[in-house]
């Protein structure tokens, strides 16, 4: 390699150092603005179960950019001005939501951002390296509570008709009245708890994590595995809910609170974990022996 060869390739590396370090910082002055943001977050997680797994997403998408690092070394990096129109929308983003007292949009606004930052200092292909991990950030962002009651009330009337439907199959005498359980002996209220919006959004999360790691390059199978984990959940809590009904039915309004109904949705998820594991395995077989099929 020539003398002014080898000076080119140091001031390239030079130059590349230095994006990314601006990178690191302009993020770093990104987070401490948002800081306020993120910790009323970080206390949403801790007051509502629905959004305990927020604590697992920010590990999580630091350990699937990690994964890039030999893809993310050998991508080349320069600036892009497409950055700027991301940045202003989080912005924007941010702008709506202290207007209007959004949290959702404030929270938010911080991925997007960050996005813009990523794509403005070190460019396109570093970008679409990082946009797996950086969307998934989008998960931790707690959903507006208008949104929750709307998928929240219709997941309790299903999770109650479905358990009906079930302990009706055992010949255990019920009556169903909107959400409420009537039975011989107690009444069973299927609240907002109950609905199974909890263990639907840890395992959608859980889904996306199980795709990544199990189907990677297979993104038709990794849509399928995703979308599985709604009619999963579903009918996983409304398993939960029957059981609930059974135990009250033969021990007392007693065996359906407390330790034992918390014990049940730790039961119920693992669950839900396993069909989705063996989903997984079966999709994987069958996708094979297809394959073997039609190359004869």
């Amino acid at each position: 390699m020539s003398e002014s060869a080898a000076m080119d390739s140091r001031m390239i590396g030079n130059s590349r150092k230095s994006l990314v370090w601006q990178t690191l910082l302009v993020i770093g002055l990104l987070t401490v603005v948002y800081l306020p943001i993120l910790q009323a977050m970080v206390n949403h997680w801790q007051v509502v179960p629905d959004y305990s797994h927020g604590f697992l997403i920010a590990p999580l998408a630091l350990y699937f950019a990690y994964e890039k690092k030999y893809y993310l070394t050998a991508a080349p990096v320069e600036s892009n001005w497409w950055g700027l129109a991301f940045m202003a929308i989080g912005l924007l983003t941010l702008a709506a939501g202290q207007l209007g007292g959004l949290l959702t949009p404030l929270r938010a606004s911080y991925i997007i951002t960050l996005m813009g930052i990523v794509l403005f200092f070190l460019g396109r292909e570093v970008f679409k390296l990082l946009l797996f991990p950086m969307a998934f950030l989008f998960l931790m962002v707690p959903l507006p509570q208008s949104v929750v009651n709307l998928i929240a009330f219709p997941l309790q009337l299903v999770a109650a008709q479905w358990a009906v439907d079930a302990l009706q199959m055992l010949k255990i005498p019920v009556l169903l009245e909107g959400n409420i359980i009537h039975m011989a002996h107690s009444d069973l209220f299927v609240a907002e708890a109950c609905s199974g919006l909890r263990s639907l959004m840890a395992l959608l999360t859980l889904g996306i994590v199980f795709a990544h790691f199990f189907r990677p390059g297979k993104p038709i199978q990794q849509i399928f595995l995703v979308a599985s984990t709604i009619p999963i959940a579903v009918v996983i809590n409304s398993l939960r809910v029957a059981l609930t009904g059974l135990l009250a039915h033969h021990f007392g309004q007693q065996a359906a609170t407390g330790f034992i109904h918390e014990f049940q949705g730790m039961i119920t998820f693992t669950v839900a974990f396993l069909v989705l594991l063996t989903e997984g395995s079966l999709l994987g077989i069958v996708v094979d022996k297809f394959r073997r099929f039609r190359t004869g």
